[in-house]
């Protein structure tokens, strides 16, 4: 039996790839097990705005999940994790999570997460926003989801995107009480 805490990261179609792969890399050193899906978009986007091949990507987690296969461990709520992380989420992944889509795997798996009152952290990467997008946003809070748009923590005083992104995706696995020891907390110096 596995005793290791689980944790699903679901990189979808939105621009920002890299707030995905830093939340990877900042959970490989730890002793949660991830659980990757990369969607068709996603891979799309990445060759489009980002330094990283798919097979880099893959790496980074413990396990890869085909985003077609819904009949995947994470696609079952007797498949125990902590909960999911999607990054960046696309408004269209967004809409199916509000509306209960299980098109593919990625919508399917945060359905799973919302039903067994899990954990689901939202990085919606639009703007601007429309009324849909804002009433979806919403409707899985209301589901118990928590929308995080990447908008950066200008109290760290980032100097560059690296910095920012770090920031970002630590403050997003902080959701889930991990610790990693590149979060900036207000004032916790002083």
């Amino acid at each position: 039996m596995n005793t290791r805490r689980r944790l699903i990261v679901g990189i979808s179609g939105a621009s920002g790839i890299d707030l995905g792969v830093r939340v990877l890399e900042l959970l490989k050193p730890t002793d949660v097990e991830t659980h990757l899906i990369l969607s068709k978009a996603a891979d799309l986007t990445r060759s489009l705005e980002s330094k990283y091949d798919t097979e880099t990507i893959r790496a980074l987690a413990d396990v890869v999940h085909a985003p077609g296969d819904v009949a995947a461990s994470i696609s079952s709520g007797s498949f125990r994790t902590m909960g999911m992380i999607i990054a960046p989420c696309s408004v269209k992944t967004l809409a199916e999570i509000a509306h209960g889509i299980s098109s593919g795997l990625m919508s399917r798996a945060a359905d799973v997460v919302l039903k067994e009152r899990r954990r689901l952290v939202l990085m919606v990467r639009e703007t601007p926003l429309n009324l849909i997008h804002l009433r979806n946003m919403v409707a899985v809070t209301e589901a118990g989801a928590i929308v995080m748009p990447p908008v950066p923590a200008w109290y760290v005083g980032p100097t560059s995107m690296d910095e920012y992104l770090t920031q970002t995706a630590a403050r997003a696995i902080d959701l889930f009480d991990i610790e990693t020891p590149d979060l900036k907390r207000w004032r916790e110096s002083e």
